[in-house]
């Protein structure tokens, strides 16, 4: 029960988720003709794709310029918080891309949460908008997502930007590391950390309660209460379900594939990477972004914490602007 219990409060902390008529009206072959930019794609607006298993998937167009599929984070989050706590700025010179995840925001719950059919979902989308090939940008969670995308389909990412991401979900150094923080918090000596995850977890559960009696939780993810109450106030005027969030969460014996360590499986994704992490991310870790080893990868530290692309709005959007203009001259 302990373990169920922190694995729920760590992933808030990362936060804080028809048949073959409908497959066929929903999904564009790939015999047709491809096209690189969606500004060449009628479609703006939102709507609803069926996936290969009759799940409805929500999704967004919207902006002008290069196309860029935003994966969000939770697991469980979905993509308006992104969306309205300014990451549509991206917009300006992106065609942004965004989708809630089976299960999460406003997507259908479904009975299949495995990362293959995570995968098949956007293959879906792309399809379905009929895009070659586009930017892939993650946030926190949707990093796992992203890299895994990234690995099976390289001919379809034309970047990947990773942004406040953690590649180990749940991990040990990270564990210690916001143990660490919580007790600079509570203006407690930390005593000597046990490596073991198992260990770890009461110490941190205990941590957390006190945090939260001081009203300092939200501290691990950013240091501005505001981008919190900013965050609540968008879920409240969009409810959102987090089933896909929640069945990872509590049943992790079987979604492993969640819980693996991708980073040692960068170093054989090619594609050109953007790091964009936190000198105050407490969420997934302030040096976590270390370990990861892209061939192309360029990385950058902003002031802020979780929340880059609220907190340091300004600085998020030209980095990112920045690095697709780069790639777009140098190809």
């Amino acid at each position: 029960m302990i373990r169920k219990m922190v694995l729920l409060i760590s992933i808030l902390a990362l936060v804080s988720c028809q048949d073959a008529k409908n497959k066929k009206e929903n999904a564009t072959s790939d015999s047709k003709a491809k096209v690189e930019n969606v500004d060449d794609v009628a479609f703006r607006g939102e709507g609803f794709l069926t996936t290969q298993d009759s799940v409805k998937i929500r999704y967004k167009v919207s902006g002008r310029g290069l196309p860029c599929l935003y994966i969000h984070g939770g697991p469980g989050q979905g993509f308006d918080s992104f969306e309205l706590m300014k990451g549509n700025g991206l917009e300006q010179n992106l065609t942004m891309i965004y989708y809630d995840q089976r299960g999460s925001g406003k997507s259908e719950k479904a009975d299949n949460y495995h990362m293959d059919r995570l995968l098949s979902d956007i293959e879906t989308l792309r399809q379905h908008l009929g895009i070659q090939k586009f930017y892939v940008l993650a946030h926190s969670f949707g990093g796992i997502i992203a890299t895994a995308y990234a690995k099976k389909y390289p001919e379809r990412v034309e970047g990947l930007i990773l942004a406040n991401c953690t590649l180990h979900f749940f991990n040990v150094e990270n564990t210690k590391e916001q143990i660490s923080f919580a007790d600079s918090l509570l203006h407690k000596k930390t005593e000597t950390i046990t490596v073991d995850k198992d260990s770890l977890l009461p110490i941190f559960l205990n941590l957390r309660t006190a945090l939260s009696q001081k009203k300092l939780g939200y501290r691990f993810i950013t240091d501005d209460v505001n981008s919190i109450i900013k965050m609540e106030e968008i879920d409240s005027l969009h409810p959102r379900i987090s089933d896909f969030g929640m069945d990872v969460i509590m049943k992790p014996n079987k979604y492993p594939e969640y819980y693996k360590d991708y980073a040692p499986l960068t170093k054989e994704i090619n594609a050109p990477t953007l790091v964009i992490t936190g000198k105050d991310d407490h969420a997934v870790g302030t040096q976590h972004y270390r370990t990861f080893q892209f061939p192309n990868q360029t990385t950058k530290v902003l002031d802020g914490g979780h929340l880059l692309y609220y907190e340091d709005n300004a600085d998020f959007i030209q980095t990112v602007w920045d690095f697709v203009d780069h790639q777009s001259v140098t190809q």
